[in-house]
C-alpha cells in the first residue's frame, strides 16, 4: 500500500511536473466551448469540476485500496467530506 505524501506548494505550482494534466483540461475547455459556440450553458465551473472530481476521488480510492483515512489525507479534506462527495457520485 502506498503512504501518503503531502503536495508540497513548491512541487504544485510548478507548471513543469503537471503539463499533462493542466493541458488536458485547457483542450477540454476549448473543446467544449468550440462544440457549443456561441451558446455555452451557465455552470461551466460546476461542469468541469464535477468531470475531474469524480474520476478523481474514483482513482485515488482504488490507489489507496478505498481507505478513505489515506485518500482523505491524500487529497487533503477530511474523511467526512470525502465520504459526503463519495455518496455525491455513487461511490461509495
Amino acid at each position: 500500500m502506498n503512504a501518503v505524501t503531502p503536495l508540497r506548494a513548491d512541487v504544485a505550482q510548478d507548471p513543469s511536473l503537471q503539463p499533462a494534466l493542466r493541458e488536458c483540461v485547457a483542450r477540454a475547455v476549448r473543446r467544449y466551448l468550440t462544440d457549443v459556440e456561441s451558446q455555452p450553458s451557465e455552470g461551466l465551473h460546476a461542469l468541469v469540476l464535477g468531470e475531474v472530481e469524480q474520476p478523481l476521488l474514483r482513482e485515488v480510492m482504488a490507489w489507496y485500496g478505498n481507505n478513505q483515512s489515506k485518500a482523505a489525507a491524500a487529497l487533503g479534506i477530511n474523511r467526512a467530506t470525502l465520504r459526503k462527495k463519495l455518496a455525491q457520485y455513487g461511490l461509495s
